[in-house]
């Protein structure tokens, strides 16, 4: 979360924009974002290159190493470094930003680039704004420490705009991502999908977490900030294969699509699967390629109906429902998934919200559904939902509920970091308790967790929320007698007459 310090600073960057004449915010955070990239791909390029000397398996290759030409002029790609031309003079730096650096960054590499940025413009008017906002750029010291300031950014400005709660799209918090992907364990040779991607936090996130698997207690190191971690374990091919052809990307936004893009790349994803489509849309193929899904896809949305794709078999224009058919369809046999959702699609009682919760139980293991607070999203919104586990095999035989009360974060707008968190002890029994299939195990009077099987479920038309099944203990209070209570009462009722009595007397 932002600090109240690095607010004043965004919006301070926020209003230089709009005085220069950007009032359009969505053109401000695109343009905020170009220059981000562009000075964290001179922090990464420089640490990836120091990786490359530890690692032999690491294969670097610097953006910045040769020389080239742009419109009959030849320059030492040294010079396309933010730490070199931020020090040019304000003049000289602006139209070296906008003739020579903005077209280098959408052109590194063709094959990633040419889609996605070839409508990207550069913006910013004037050597004033450029100089003014690349100083904020630098107080912000967005590094690898806290790497998600930048889309701290993006979604504070979009908060601040009111589009947040219109678009009904807000950032997954990553403690919430991290739980997610641990519960799942994806690995390296596993082909990964999000069919929403928005920032793309889940798969980055993913790919963190194949690295750190694939790295060996001695392998690891750690500076003043961080603890890096080298993959030690991969061969040449399994560093292939995972930055190439084991996470992909999907979005129907091309904004949304650029900063994914930019967000992968800037996290060592080279060479990023991230592909402008609505997954919804009826030209794009259910046929079965994903081992696994992490998704948290927009809802509250509609699709024309015109639009959708003839293998959906439930009959809604909801997005929430469809993606989750959708996710169904996607992903091979055996194979699973961990998605968020809206609690009303737990209970709801349409014929598509029963049709969409019979399909998970009757063709999937479900294994779990995870309650999370409601204030989890806040400060952009608060929305009741519940994390889905299941794997497409089967049949599902009974379900693991378990009610997460507290995420290690106050519940109010500020959301500071607290002592309460349930989310290990969630890992923790997901392990023990659902991996290993024990049906019988009952859970204690402290735990959060229960099982319900599948005839009650049936029983229940499909419904799904935790609030029907739960059990409430009810402490039995023990009251006084009425006619103690008539008692207490008159004396009372004396004590205010006579201290009425008083007051009179005094007059």
């Amino acid at each position: 979360m932002l600090t109240q310090d690095l607010k004043s600073k965004i919006d301070k960057l926020w209003n230089t924009f709009w005085w220069n004449g950007i009032s359009d915010p969505l053109t401000a955070i695109e343009q905020i974002n170009y220059l981000i990239f562009m000075k964290r791909l001179d922090d990464i390029d420089k640490q990836s290159l120091i990786k490359a000397n530890r690692i032999k398996t690491f294969e670097y290759n610097s953006l910045f190493a040769w020389s080239i030409e742009i419109n009959g002029r030849v320059f030492e790609k040294d010079t396309f470094r933010w730490s070199h031309w931020t020090q040019m003079s304000a003049d000289e730096m602006f139209v070296f930003v906008k003739d020579i650096v903005f077209p280098f960054i959408k052109n590194i590499d063709e094959s990633i680039y040419a889609d996605n940025l070839k409508d990207a413009v550069f913006m910013i008017p004037n050597a004033s704004l450029l100089v003014t906002a690349v100083s904020i750029i630098e107080d912000l010291k967005i590094t690898e420490q806290n790497e998600d300031t930048s889309w701290d950014i993006y979604e504070y400005l979009l908060n601040e705009i009111s589009a947040a709660g219109k678009w009904w799209a807000f950032r997954t918090p990553r403690h919430i991502i991290e739980m997610m992907i641990e519960i799942v364990n994806p690995t390296k040779n596993d082909k990964i999908a999000d069919p929403a991607c928005g920032t793309a936090w889940f798969l980055i996130n993913t790919y963190k977490h194949i690295i750190k698997e694939n790295t060996s207690k001695d392998w690891s190191f750690s500076d003043d900030f961080w603890t890096h971690y080298t993959a030690d374990m991969f061969s040449n091919e399994d560093w292939k294969r995972v930055k190439e052809n084991t996470l992909f990307w999907y979005d129907f936004s091309t904004k949304m699509v650029r900063v994914g893009m930019m967000n992968s790349i800037l996290h060592g994803i080279t060479t990023p699967n991230i592909t402008y489509t609505d997954t919804l849309w009826k030209n794009f193929d259910h046929k079965e390629e994903w081992d696994i899904v992490l998704a948290n896809p927009p809802f509250k949305w509609s699709i024309l109906k015109n639009n959708i794709h003839p293998d959906f078999k439930v009959e809604t224009t909801k997005t929430e429902l469809l993606f989750l058919e959708l996710i169904y369809d996607k992903l091979f046999v055996w194979w699973k998934c961990a998605v968020i959702i809206p609690d009303w699609v737990l209970f709801w009682s349409s014929n598509a919200h029963k049709k969409v919760r019979e399909l998970i139980i009757e063709n999937t293991w479900l294994k779990a559904v995870i309650s999370l607070p409601g204030w989890v999203f806040k400060p952009y919104a608060w929305v009741s939902t519940a994390i889905l586990i299941f794997t497409k095999w089967d049949e599902t035989n009974n379900v693991w509920f378990y009610d997460l009360e507290a995420d290690w974060f106050s519940l109010d707008d500020k959301r500071n970091k607290i002592d309460i968190n349930d989310i290990p002890d969630c890992k923790k029994k997901y392990k023990d308790v659902v991996l290993w299939r024990k049906y019988e195990e009952k859970p204690k009077k402290e735990d959060k967790w229960f099982w319900v099987s599948k005839d009650e479920i049936k029983e229940n038309k499909y419904d799904l929320s935790i609030s029907k099944y739960k059990k409430i203990e009810y402490t039995p209070v023990d009251y006084e007698k009425p006619e103690v209570l008539i008692n207490d009462i008159r004396k009372l009722e004396k004590e205010i007459i006579d201290w009425i009595d008083e007051l009179e007397k005094m007059i």
